[in-house]
């Protein structure tokens, strides 16, 4: 009985590490997404999920940057019920939940309103791939999912976004396009972790911008052909892939 107690002391002072760590994971997706000017005033949001627990960390609603700490973040089960925090979580919770409960891949989730993403977003339009920076990353066009029903958005509407995103990416592994445009709103990005999240969604404001000033050069502009679009993704993230310095053994 007493080693019973004892390991379950050891399991939640785990649980707790973890958790910590996580909300300092996730905090820095956050401020991230203010240093690289994708987010004003309050805007947008990050969050991470511990898969072994279930459980998510997000961002606190309307709670500025800059007097954001780990402790101000929201830790939730997978249904949305708050497990740790005394603040609200951030609105667009429950469409990270819905990309958590549908994409195992996914470990963070990042919403911004970024300008060009969001003007792409805007006129309903998925951004071509018209060159290599854009192939390092999706394997494809980055996706506009289709406008929001009316009774969709009256009830339940950030769950029904989430499912918006679900949809268009049907026939799509949510890794090989680590981002979509939600139809007159604007970005989601995910990735492995929290951090990954954000950056992709960095990544994806970039290629925003370089598409709408590539129609701006040349409004007859072509997307990159596949084997070169190919090359690129596949050169980083296929199983041969040999961009970076990949995992040696010691």
């Amino acid at each position: 009985m007493p080693n019973k107690r004892i390991a379950s002391r050891r399991t939640q002072s785990t649980k707790k590490a973890i958790l910590q760590n996580l909300r300092e994971q996730v905090l820095e997706a956050n401020l991230e997404l203010v240093r690289r000017h994708l987010v004003l005033y309050t805007f947008g949001n990050a969050s991470g999920i511990s898969r072994e627990d279930g459980l998510v960390v997000i961002k606190p609603s309307g709670v500025p940057y800059e007097r954001m700490k780990p402790e101000h973040l929201v830790v939730t089960d997978l249904t949305g019920k708050i497990v740790e925090g005394n603040l609200r979580p951030s609105s667009d919770l429950p469409t990270h939940l819905v990309l958590y409960n549908h994409f195992p891949e996914i470990g963070g989730v990042a919403h911004t309103h970024s300008e060009y993403a969001t003007s792409w977003a805007q006129a309903r339009k998925p951004i071509p791939c018209f060159g290599t920076t854009h192939a390092d990353y999706f394997h494809g066009p980055v996706p506009v999912t289709c406008e929001i029903a009316d009774h969709e958005i009256a009830e339940d509407y950030e769950k029904n976004t989430g499912h918006a995103i679900v949809r268009c990416l049907r026939d799509t592994c949510p890794l090989e396009a680590p981002g979509v445009l939600v139809a007159n709103h604007g970005p989601f990005a995910w990735g492995k972790n929290a951090e990954e999240a954000a950056h992709n969604a960095v990544i994806l404001e970039a290629i925003a911008r370089m598409a709408y000033f590539t129609l701006g050069i040349n409004p007859a502009a072509q997307p990159a052909g596949s084997t070169l679009h190919d090359k690129h993704y596949l050169r980083k993230h296929g199983k041969n892939a040999y961009y970076g310095q990949g995992k040696h053994k010691s």
